[in-house]
């Protein structure tokens, strides 16, 4: 199995409570596995509050909806062993 890097890393994104945001990472590879969203350490699902995709097959996103204080920190985007944080 190919190692997957991640070709376009994350950008640090400035937002309004309330409101939306969406982070974009690329990889190398399609169909990647041992892929993991985090957000201050913490991992994330796919819930109502967090939507994480995957577009075209290699582009990886994560939105988070509606935005609080709470949401402030470190974005990580992991797959295999390598990292973008944001």
């Amino acid at each position: 199995e190919p190692d997957v890097t991640i070709v376009s890393g994350l950008k640090d994104m400035a937002v309004f409570e309330g409101d939306d945001v969406t982070f974009r990472c690329q990889v190398s590879h399609e169909n990647a596995r041992d892929v993991e969203w985090k957000l201050q350490d913490v991992a994330l699902q796919n819930n109502e509050m967090n939507e994480i995709s995957v577009e075209k097959g290699k582009i990886h996103t994560l939105t988070l909806r509606k935005v609080t204080e709470q949401d402030i920190g470190t974005i990580a985007f992991r797959v295999g062993p390598h990292t973008s944080t944001a």
